[in-house]
């Protein structure tokens, strides 16, 4: 049987399911600049101030958004809105028909390939609390595909692969 993300909508997987696919990267909890002008986004390795820079994961992820108020509650509906998600995101990855790469956690069976593998900001994003001015912070790896090496059976790298061309479908 294919697993759900091969078989249903976004809008029709249940709160598991859709909480299921994030893949706890973090790249979502960085911080982003947008010029008033020109509306261009900038992305930094800043990151919020809930987010566990080991884990990756948020400290307080129910109740997130009484702590930090923009927050952006991701959903199948606000997810078109969004231009900032990073092109590793399983969310978007799935709404545009890629699958999901096998570095995620869901298709390897384990939650720290996305560490091993490179796509999270450990190890790559500082605390709010001690960063400062958010525009000396200013980096583009957020908003790249990232250039991860996929292990081989026995764990040795491969070399370089992009997760665009290896995808669970």
């Amino acid at each position: 049987m294919d697993p759900f993300w091969k078989t249903k909508s976004l809008e029709q997987m249940t709160r598991e399911e859709w909480e299921s696919l994030c893949d706890g990267c973090g790249r979502c909890c960085l911080h982003k600049l947008r010029h008033e002008d020109t509306n261009e986004l900038s992305f930094t390795n800043v990151a919020c101030r809930l987010l566990d820079l080991d884990s990756c994961q948020c400290s307080d992820y129910s109740r997130r958004q009484l702590r930090v108020p923009d927050c952006v509650s991701l959903t199948p509906k606000t997810l078109d809105d969004i231009d900032w998600l990073p092109p590793s995101c399983a969310y978007r990855r799935v709404r545009d028909g890629r699958g999901l790469a096998w570095w995620h956690p869901l298709v390897s069976g384990d939650p720290d390939t996305v560490h091993q593998a490179g796509v999270s900001v450990r190890g790559r994003a500082i605390s709010e609390r001690r960063a400062g001015a958010l525009e000396e912070h200013v980096v583009a790896w957020p908003g790249k595909p990232p250039r991860i090496k996929r292990p081989k059976d026995d764990g040795t790298p491969q070399g370089d692969e992009m997760p665009e061309m290896k995808e669970s479908r």
